[in-house]
């Protein structure tokens, strides 16, 4: 397609300019090849029951404040069988909310690998690309993950649980860290 010279000129014009990006990192990207980026490999971590698993996802509403009032925000929280609930971070956005979690445990000195990431949004490339970042073996969310953000879990050898409901969880990626002998019933 050609653009007639004023109407490109209107548009060149148009397009952002963003000298800080921040958000999910695909707004200002040309192509979809420059977000797919390899994320690094994080350590083997340790194991989890389905039942702590149940039990981290059980903790979070409780201490959702913003959302308890809003009904409209995500959370990301860090739970350990030691301690439970360690931090929980909310934000409009669910980036922002991984990213505000992630700020919280290096700022305490508490390794990743110790516990579950816990998400309470779907879970996207972004989202892994963060969690492997943050050196996160496992990652438990509400709702189910992109197919992207599977291989990329897959990849950088993190545990991604999904669907992580009442009734059970999927597990997606690196079933390794569900102790075996109380996992049958997980999918």
């Amino acid at each position: 397609m050609d653009l007639a010279p004023d109407r490109l000129d209107a548009l060149t014009k148009r397009q952002r300019r963003l000298a800080g990006p921040s958000g999910c990192g695909l707004c200002g990207l040309d192509s979809l090849a420059q977000a797919i980026r390899p994320a690094p490999a994080v350590a083997a971590g340790r194991t989890f029951t389905p039942a702590m698993i149940q039990d981290a996802m059980r903790a979070m509403p409780a201490e959702q404040a913003l959302n308890a009032t809003t009904h409209a925000v995500h959370a990301a929280a860090f739970w350990t069988p030691e301690q439970g609930l360690v931090a929980l971070r909310e934000d409009v956005g669910r980036h922002n909310a991984l990213d505000k979690l992630s700020g919280a445990l290096a700022r305490a000195g508490t390794k990743p690998a110790e516990g579950l990431v816990l998400l309470s949004s779907r879970v996207s490339i972004e989202m892994i690309q963060k969690a492997a970042t943050m050196g996160a073996p496992v990652v438990v969310a509400i709702s189910a993950p992109t197919s992207l953000a599977i291989d990329v879990a897959n990849a950088a050898g993190i545990t991604l649980i999904g669907v992580a409901r009442a009734d059970g969880f999927e597990v997606f990626t690196h079933l390794n860290r569900i102790n075996p002998r109380m996992a049958r019933h997980v999918a």
